[in-house]
């Protein structure tokens, strides 16, 4: 059985993550202590205890899921220390994550990396007035057709029936009035602070750039599944390009999954990470695919005789 890893992004936060990690496991706990001491600021007392408005803030969030994906990884390979995984992948935010697990960086070098592209993108956000929308039910290439004729991005291939587009406000409000004339069964504006994966996350891209162009990165012990091209980089530099790529570029998740099961063989997913909002996109990407959810002690403690039944 081959596993992989997959990491959460964006959106998937909520206020407790963490906290009953880091009550149980002092290996959690050492984690959050650590992103809090790196940051200089509370990042685990935020996610901890919120308020959820600033725990959703882009600067905070993303910080707080890479850092709650590694901790539940780290308690995870504590109780099971025979857990082996064989590739990883992460939504957004999560190809991060994923990076760090497979050991592209350390802990500290990403969530440094992680910070600089939060506050990037926040400012970028603040600089622009932009927006999103989900488009259900649409072929992926009525919402292409949509998307050029509103003259906005296509975000994420999150799965079958589920695209999301991003650009400017008033041009995603202009798409969620043509998406029936292109397919969708449905188009909803979603609540978010900017036109994330979109040409107007351009700052943010040439910031970000600069940033790992300095910054030392190995090639991963196993293939991380890359946003972009739904697939492994194969060199340091290739690893770089594909993360400051993905900030403008669009989410090929549905493809990267694929890819992981008809190319590396993946037969099991294990998505660290809070909600279950991964577990749901897999399903509808491959049905019958096994995910195993892991956010908190009782998800790691349900999750822990599957494991170990099918070493």
């Amino acid at each position: 059985m081959k596993t992989a890893l997959l990491f959460s992004g964006q959106g998937a936060q909520a206020v407790g993550m963490g906290k009953d990690l880091a009550a149980s496991f002092p290996v959690a706990a050492d984690l959050f202590a650590k992103a809090d001491s790196i940051l200089g600021y509370s990042l685990s007392n935020i996610a901890f205890e919120g308020p959820s408005e600033e725990l959703t803030r882009t600067s905070v969030c993303q910080p707080a899921l890479y850092t709650h994906g590694l901790a539940a990884l780290a308690v995870l390979k504590e109780k099971f220390p025979t857990l082996s995984f064989d590739a990883a992948a992460g939504l957004s935010l999560g190809e991060f994550t994923a990076h760090c697990a497979a050991g592209t960086f350390d802990f500290e070098t990403g969530l440094r990396l992680v910070d600089q592209r939060s506050r990037f993108m926040q400012e970028a956000c603040e600089a622009t007035e932009g927006g999103m929308a989900a488009i259900i039910g649409a072929e992926e290439q009525g919402v292409r057709d949509l998307a050029a004729a509103a003259d906005v991005d296509v975000a994420n291939f999150n799965s079958p029936g589920q695209i999301v587009i991003s650009g400017e406000k008033a041009k995603i409000a202009l798409a969620v009035g043509m998406a029936k004339e292109h397919g969708a069964r449905k188009a909803v504006e979603l609540t978010v602070a900017g036109a994330f994966h979109s040409r107007l996350m351009e700052p943010a891209y040439q910031r970000l750039s600069t940033v790992l162009a300095e910054t030392s990165i190995v090639m991963p012990r196993v293939p991380v599944v890359s946003n972009v091209d739904a697939r492994p980089a194969d060199s340091p530099d290739a690893i770089r390009q594909s993360l400051a790529d993905q900030v403008t570029g669009s989410v090929c998740w549905t493809a990267s999954i694929e890819y992981m099961i008809d190319h590396l063989g993946i037969t099991r997913f294990l998505e660290l990470g809070p909600g279950g909002v991964i577990a749901g996109l897999v399903g509808r990407i491959r049905k019958g695919t096994e995910v195993i959810s892991i956010s908190d002690v009782a998800s790691l403690e349900a999750a822990l005789p599957l494991l170990q039944a099918q070493v």
